[in-house]
């Protein structure tokens, strides 16, 4: 994520912030420019700050502080980019429910920043009824005996199903436990559910599929039979040698999903650290130095952000042990590995 600036003062300002901490100024995210901007009031609209003409609106999910992204003012909607795709939303009547969807709004739209930099397809069920992307948040049932029915989460055909409880810290560790995934995110399981989504547009529905299957296997395998063997019998032999996660090896479906996730993870990240000028210079270690010269959404190769990710994040994982904490990415970029990335890289840009 970049830094930006307040249009008012020059204060830097943050991507989830409503207001300037220093003028006081109104803030909002504009998704056409990708960029945050001081608002001037306008009537019932608001103008960017400096520039008379272009008026905007705030999604409407701004008036319960969900949402801090602009619509243009003609626009024929009254949601953002992103927040146009939910169909089914936490609860706002009650406290935990707002509280989930502003979790769940933060993270969906960290997601949409990166699926915009790219300009990857995103078109609304409206215009593909069949696979259009869709969002649905889905509460917990109390039954009247008094159990808890957890919804099934996951992708089919453009629908990703989150469970809007995994937006509350407790619940979402107790998931971590139980799926044995113990570095589980909101954020990361958007970006996962999401490579299902552009497996299907970029890919299947192009008929891409020999490169796919020369890297990540033919996804023909029987999908339901492959998890049933992943979760009866574990993860495959050695699978740290050719796969970024334990459950990508499950499938290859799954190997996409997981790959993509963590190149948002790790394009993400560098560009934050490129943002604050963050260099990694070890004395006396010159084999784990790395500059981020480049626009990692731009990257040249796979190799590339490997080469600058690797010493990054083994000094973030330093400074993490430094506080007591775990390791924020504990996770092996074997050859086969970059190679995936490399592939995703291509696709993606």
């Amino acid at each position: 994520m970049r830094l930006f600036a307040c249009d008012s003062c020059g204060q830097i300002v943050h991507f989830d912030n409503r207001s300037c901490v220093k003028c006081g100024a109104r803030l909002g995210f504009d998704a056409d420019k990708l960029a945050m901007f001081a608002l001037e009031a306008d009537g019932a609209a608001w103008r960017l700050a400096g520039q008379p003409t272009e008026r905007r609106q705030f999604c409407r999910n701004e008036a319960i502080d969900v949402c801090n992204w602009l619509v243009a003012d003609e626009n024929d909607t009254s949601f953002c980019v992103a927040c146009r795709h939910n169909r089914l939303v936490p609860n706002a009547s009650t406290a935990d429910g707002l509280n989930r969807w502003r979790r769940i709004g933060q993270a969906q739209r960290h997601l949409f920043y990166s699926l915009l930099k790219w300009n990857l397809p995103l078109p609304e069920r409206l215009a593909d009824p069949q696979g259009g992307l869709v969002f649905d948040f889905l509460e917990d049932q109390l039954q009247p005996d008094g159990n808890i029915v957890i919804p099934k989460t996951g992708h089919e055909e453009g629908v990703i199903s989150i469970r809007a409880a995994e937006a509350d810290d407790v619940t979402l560790a107790h998931v971590r436990t139980s799926m044995n995934e113990p570095y589980r995110t909101l954020l990361g399981h958007f970006r996962h559910e999401t490579g299902h989504f552009i497996w299907n547009k970029l890919v299947r529905d192009k008929g891409c599929f020999e490169e796919f299957r020369r890297i990540f296997g033919d996804e023909r395998e029987d999908y339901d039979e492959a998890l049933q063997r992943y979760y009866s019998h574990g993860p495959k032999p050695n699978w740290q040698a050719s796969f970024i996660s334990a459950y990508a090896s499950s499938h290859p479906w799954e190997d996409f999903a997981e790959s993509f996730a963590h190149l948002l993870h790790i394009v993400d990240t560098l560009e934050t650290a490129r943002a604050f000028g963050i260099t990694i210079e070890p004395r006396g270690h010159e084999e784990i130095a790395a500059q981020i010269l480049f626009d990692p959404y731009r990257a040249r190769s796979g190799q590339q952000l490997v080469d600058a990710w690797v010493p990054l994040s083994i000094a973030v994982n330093a400074i993490q042990r430094s506080m007591g904490q775990k390791d924020s990415y504990p996770f092996v970029m074997s050859n086969p590995v970059t190679m995936k990335l490399g592939y995703l890289n291509g696709l993606l840009t």
